[in-house]
């Protein structure tokens, strides 16, 4: 069970104000969209700034708690030689709300989820509404390409050999508590947005305890 916390309101200007520098944008950008930690050289080449620049937008970044660090060796080296560990950057999993006047349709999902976790009929209904809303969704997208439609919705999605993925779970902070339901109505949400797109020639599944999101799209398996 998640712990009680205060309705979004504005206490994540400070931090999400960071973002209006275009540079510091394009280097947030670059490294959530990167499949693992990102070192300032590649940071910088990515996003066409020079490599001290991106070294200060970078660490005010993380200060602001928007990107975390951590530190290794790109390389691959280790042991006496390998050179200093670089400063890598990801995304961080906290996450930033602004809301004005304070709303919290977070814990209206969470009472949602609870009941949905004590019936198995509630969760059956919340599915089937998963993906009827992932049907409308996707058919007023059109004619957008399944790839962004799913982007709309905050899955992120990235080609991996044939089979998209997902680097974020738009639910995330309700997924911690409440996994279960929170990957199947995901599923469900996934399914209706491929239905909606007309997108027959793909299938959605689980894919339990991967990162970012534990839904997978890719063609339908093979049947002897």
């Amino acid at each position: 069970m998640s712990p009680p916390r205060d309705a979004p309101a504005l206490q994540d200007l400070g931090a999400l104000s960071a973002l209006t520098d275009p540079a510091r944008r394009r280097l947030y950008d670059v490294v959530c969209a990167a499949e693992g930690p990102v070192g300032r050289d590649d940071a910088a080449a990515a996003a066409g700034v020079s490599r001290s620049l991106a070294a200060y937008h970078l660490d005010r970044l993380a200060r602001d708690g928007l990107l975390a660090v951590s530190y290794g060796r790109r390389s691959g080296r280790g042991g006496p030689g390998g050179g200093r560990p670089a400063k890598l950057y990801r995304r961080a999993d906290h996450e930033f709300v602004l809301q004005a006047p304070p709303r919290d349709y977070a814990l209206l999902a969470e009472i949602f989820l609870r009941a949905d976790e004590g019936d198995g009929a509630a969760r059956g209904a919340v599915e089937r509404a998963a993906r009827e809303f992932g049907e409308e969704a996707a058919r007023s997208a059109l004619p957008a390409a399944v790839e962004e439609i799913l982007r709309l919705r905050g899955y992120e999605p990235y080609d991996d050999g044939g089979t998209i993925r997902f680097r974020n779970c738009p639910f995330h902070a309700l997924a911690v508590a409440h996994r279960q339901s929170v990957c199947g109505l995901n599923l469900a949400l996934v399914e209706g947005l491929l239905a909606g797109a007309g997108a027959r020639g793909l299938r959605a599944s689980l894919e339990p305890d991967r990162a970012g999101c534990c839904v997978a799209v890719g063609p339908p398996a093979r049947t002897r």
